[in-house]
């Protein structure tokens, strides 16, 4: 019965996709890669919320949480901040110019050699490390939470190797053959089942470890035997000290929520500026309760286990197991399925919009039709998808900890880039010479920070979000120098191509103040 229904919702959201894009025009670039601008805020919130939610987050957010407690909210609750400032300061800008990639707007600030090394950046990071992590850590997940080595009768490593594909193939039909549109479509039905799926955890887990099988009476019983669980503030010896909330903690959240090709984009298929706005303000506020389907459950699981498990990465799955019943399997191993699915085919979609319009369009055929852009990005998906699927599963033979290695690894992309599109947007004078400096500068300060603290374990290194923000602070100081040295020759003028209507919701700024306030009252309570 669990595996009818698993493959009953997997069709039914192929379906729904497949009927919700017959009408778009994907022979053009705007069809194709920017779901024909046709995005409202339901569709623009379900899709940026699922296409951030993924196994390697659920899995990996509630083993941080087993091990230090509700202090790893931060990578949750400060989300939404990074959104409201994505909605009222980045967005009107983006829209304004009409770009379809973050690139693109780096070659109108500064030249197309900016352009081409921040695409470069975005395609190695998305090749050699998301699309790969994505569907090892999903298959990992799916294979050890449902027993499938056992119902399929393979090994483990066997039966990564299925999953992998499976995963694979089907994110790449979506992602290649149905544009951004069927990703955005898929993602949301998904995310209202990742809702209900991942809220039932947490509900089951409580119930099971009350004294009166009762969900209040389950928060009762942690927050009373485990109040160290509960406090927010975390000093050194924790994965997030307090003071990285301050420094790189807020710099990964605006490159992810603000810059990242792969989450942005939804934003820019927007209508217009309103409903982007509304569909980034909807998905802070879900935000601010994400904690209770990636953070609670590993709470529970360190009550329920008695902190004996082997590792941590080991709680997510162990509690699903333990307290889920038997009738919800299928349904949760869909939408799991489908939270999988959107990280793989949403970060494919990208590269394959990055590569079309930045590479293609721009170095190989600068006089291609959008119809032969689209179909070489469409092949160019195809080959990525392909190289993924056949790395992936050698991840396998990889050391522990590889899901908070890639995060490290990932400032190595996120820094640079954030930092030329904040100085673009800050300034007016300061040319190209200082956005190419500086990403080679702040590429080459984090490459070698990386390697002494990972390759050579130089002793008293600093957090590595700290070095983040060391790498972001120095990187601007060394581009307004040259700019004071070498200035534009006239101030840069963004233009407004009229692509959507660019007039804000009047409700931004007094919603946007609001979901800012709840966040910072999270850390007074939990203080």
């Amino acid at each position: 019965m669990g595996l009818l229904i698993f493959i009953a919702f997997t069709v039914m959201v192929g379906v729904i996709s497949y009927l919700a894009t017959r009408k778009v025009d994907e022979d053009s670039s705007a069809g194709y890669f920017l779901g024909g601008r046709s995005l409202t805020a339901g569709v623009i919130a379900g899709s940026l919320l699922l296409t951030n939610l993924s196994t390697e987050q659920i899995v990996g957010l509630n083993g941080s949480a087993y091990s230090d407690g509700i202090l790893v909210m931060a990578w949750e609750t400060l989300a939404a901040i990074a959104m409201v400032i994505c909605a009222i300061f980045l967005l009107p800008r983006y829209l304004k110019g009409g770009i379809s990639t973050i690139p693109t707007y780096l070659e109108r600030r500064f030249d197309t050699t900016t352009k081409a090394m921040t695409s470069g950046l975005f395609l190695s990071g998305y090749a050699i490390v998301l699309l790969p992590i994505v569907l090892y850590s999903g298959s990992l997940a799916i294979s050890g939470m449902f027993g499938l080595p056992e119902l399929l009768g393979l090994s483990e490593w066997e039966t990564i190797w299925v999953c992998v594909w499976s995963i694979g193939i089907i994110g790449g039909v979506y992602a290649v053959f149905g544009g951004l549109k069927a990703v955005a479509v898929s993602d949301t039905i998904n995310a209202v089942g990742l809702l209900i799926g991942g809220l039932l955890i947490p509900v089951f887990g409580l119930i099971a470890i009350s004294d009166d099988n009762s969900v209040f009476g389950g928060l009762s019983k942690l927050m009373n035997e485990h109040p160290e669980k509960f406090n927010a503030i975390g000093d050194d010896s924790t994965s997030i000290p307090f003071a990285t909330i301050f420094t790189g903690m807020m710099l990964v959240q605006l490159f992810y929520w603000g810059t990242n090709q792969q989450i942005i984009q939804r934003a820019l298929g927007a209508k217009n500026l309103a409903e982007g706005q509304k569909g980034l303000l909807l998905a802070a506020f879900f935000k601010i309760l994400g904690p209770i389907i990636v953070v609670l459950p590993g709470i529970i699981a360190f009550h329920y286990f008695e902190g004996s498990l082997e590792t941590a990465d080991q709680s997510y799955p162990r509690l699903v197991a333990a307290v889920l019943p038997k009738a919800f399997v299928g349904f949760f191993a869909a939408v799991l399925f489908g939270a999988i699915l959107s990280s793989f085919n949403s970060a494919l979609n990208s590269s394959v919009t990055l590569f079309g319009i930045d590479i293609y369009k721009q170095f190989v055929n600068k006089e291609a039709e959008e119809k032969q852009v689209v179909k070489v990005g469409k092949r160019f998906g195809i080959i990525l998808a392909l190289f993924s699927m056949c790395i992936a599963p050698f991840l396998y033979m990889a050391s522990e900890g590889l899901f908070g290695y890639l995060q490290l690894v990932n400032g190595a992309y996120s820094v640079p880039i954030l930092t030329v599109i904040v100085v673009g947007f800050m300034t007016k004078r300061v040319p190209a010479i200082s956005a190419k400096a500086g990403i080679v500068f702040a590429f080459s300060l984090y490459v070698l920070y990386i390697v002494l603290d990972n390759v050579l374990e130089v002793e008293g290194l600093p957090h590595f979000l700290h070095v983040q923000f060391i790498t972001f602070v120095s990187t601007v100081v060394l581009m307004l120098v040259i700019a004071k040295l070498k200035p534009r020759e006239t101030d840069y003028i963004q233009k407004y191509t009229k692509e959507v209507d660019v007039n804000n919701w009047k409700y931004v700024k007094p919603v946007g103040i609001a979901i800012c306030l709840v966040v910072i009252s999270t850390y007074i309570i939990f203080s």
